[in-house]
């Protein structure tokens, strides 16, 4: 441990071993799932939240480093959301922030770390600056969870009313086999749908027939039923 990590030494606190059977399920970690081998220290997100809170004032980016590289869930969630804490506060770390962060991406390794952190930090940082790169991570990243950074990431630019990287990477997953990155592309659609129904559906108009299903049942999730069974019909 390195010196003085009040993050870490915080997490291992509030370890308990009675959460840690049903969290092993939930992230899939039996043998051939996406997250197999992971482990877990019974820790729930709002319990995360208030440590990362409480702690992330007092730690440097090599502590942050240190809880990235825990092999306990829970703990890298910790420094990723720490780092989000730092990104936001602290304008002069923001490219520190960033070059950490896409140094690390095999270490954000389960769809909760990915939707956690990405869009607060890539999203915000590429809201005024070319975005190639989520277009580089959707088409050749070396995971799925690099490829869902690619997607995710967007929500900020949908946040802002900005749809056209959301439905261009979208069509870049289109036909991606992995239910996560199915699922994923389904609810940035969504998102963007919420913002204009009329763009998701010229969107979906000469695809929808083609999209995985559950890709599509996410994206068209808020609408009328009526809408809804006329494009699951196909």
């Amino acid at each position: 441990m390195s010196k003085e990590n009040l993050l870490l030494e915080e997490m291992l606190l509030r370890a308990d071993a009675a959460q840690v059977p049903g969290l092993s399920r939930f992230f899939k970690t039996g043998p051939g799932q996406y997250g197999q081998g992971d482990r877990f220290l019974g820790i729930k997100v709002p319990v995360t939240r208030a440590v990362v809170k409480e702690c992330w004032r007092h730690i440097g980016l090599e502590q942050v480093e240190e809880c990235v590289a825990s092999e306990y869930h829970e703990v890298r969630l910790a420094g990723l959301l720490a780092l989000v804490e730092v990104f936001r506060r602290d304008k002069g770390a923001r490219k520190e922030c960033i070059d950490f962060y896409l140094s690390h991406t095999s270490r954000i390794n389960n769809w909760d770390l990915v939707d956690l952190s990405c869009y607060p930090l890539l999203g915000e940082w590429l809201l005024d600056k070319d975005r190639s790169l989520l277009y580089d991570l959707a088409r050749s990243g070396k995971s799925i969870w690099e490829q869902r950074i690619g997607i995710v990431s967007t929500m900020t630019f949908v946040r802002h009313g900005q749809l056209q990287d959301t439905f261009a990477i979208a069509d870049i997953l289109l036909h991606h086999p992995h239910d996560l990155i199915q699922k994923a592309v389904g609810w940035l659609l969504r998102e963007a749908g919420k913002r204009d129904k009329a763009a998701l559906e010229a969107f979906l108009a000469p695809r929808y027939r083609k999209m995985p299903r559950t890709m599509l049942r996410y994206s068209i999730e808020k609408f009328p039923e009526e809408e809804r069974l006329r494009y699951l019909a196909r």
